[in-house]
């Protein structure tokens, strides 16, 4: 595509989620009117004030940090030993006939248990938070990357022990290249669903953060707070989307699309 075709189609876009953002915050002011209780649903903009004003006091940033912080170390813990393990299942069926059932069992073990639990055994700890994070999402990035695993093309490998090359550049130039979307994809879906663990674990056993804030309003029955918060934490998890995420999948796919 022509670069003037290229950016007219990304002009387009943007247009169409300003519309849709536009459409949400009509929708929500209509039935905030509807409503005629701010005690159960604030107009957009008092929600908006209520933002702007913990944000000067310094409250949002000092949770969201918290919260941001314990993201990041789940999702680097659970990248890590859920890729490992799901590469080793999708390369090694006597691995995989062994840790299949391990794998079912966790994927259909409820996330709350695993929190309970965790803070049981461990305490009320950041350990047993991100533990317990982490041990929610290792199955699910396990099983994505042992479809990648599997999906690995059998001509490569063959031509790479014909061409004796180490396992070093094997992995770098042969293997890599074609997870990578597998990589990219786990890890949109994993951070998806980790932030939203990590406020339940909040909530439940930790004295700040995000979770935790929504837990103190939620007593309070303040909805604005609630929603402040919330939607504070939901940007930035939409800004890592769009300037993180995307184009780490757009470019892991690219040799795909060279391919074809």
């Amino acid at each position: 595509m022509e670069p003037s075709i290229l950016q007219t189609a990304r002009l387009g876009r943007l247009l169409i989620s300003a519309a849709s953002v536009v459409l949400l915050g009509t929708i929500w002011a209509v039935a905030a009117w509807a409503t005629g209780d701010s005690t159960i649903l604030p107009f957009p903009s008092e929600v908006a004030r209520i933002f702007w004003s913990e944000l000067i006091a310094g409250e949002i940033r000092l949770h969201l940090t918290a919260t941001l912080a314990r993201v990041a170390a789940a999702f680097v813990l659970a990248m890590c030993i859920g890729s490992a393990l799901g590469i080793l299942a999708g390369r090694k069926p006597g691995f995989n006939a062994w840790a299949d059932s391990w794998i079912i069992i966790f994927l259909n073990l409820p996330a709350l248990v695993v929190i309970v639990l965790c803070y049981l055994w461990i305490g009320l700890t950041e350990v047993a938070a991100i533990t317990a994070v982490a041990i929610n999402k290792i199955p699910m990035i396990t099983v994505m990357m042992r479809e990648g695993a599997r999906a690995l093309n059998p001509s490569l490998d063959d031509m790479a022990k014909a061409f004796q090359i180490p396992r070093v550049k094997k992995w770098r130039h042969v293997i890599a290249p074609q997870l990578a979307p597998y990589f990219a994809s786990s890890g949109r879906a994993g951070l998806a669903l980790i932030w939203k663990i990590v406020l339940v674990v909040e909530f439940l056993g930790r004295s700040n953060g995000v979770g935790f804030q929504i837990h103190l309003y939620f007593q309070l029955f303040e909805v604005g707070h609630i929603l402040a918060y919330a939607f504070s934490f939901i940007a930035v998890m939409l800004l890592f989307e769009y300037l993180i995420i995307q184009p780490w999948e757009k470019s892991a796919s690219k040799w795909r699309l060279n391919e074809n």
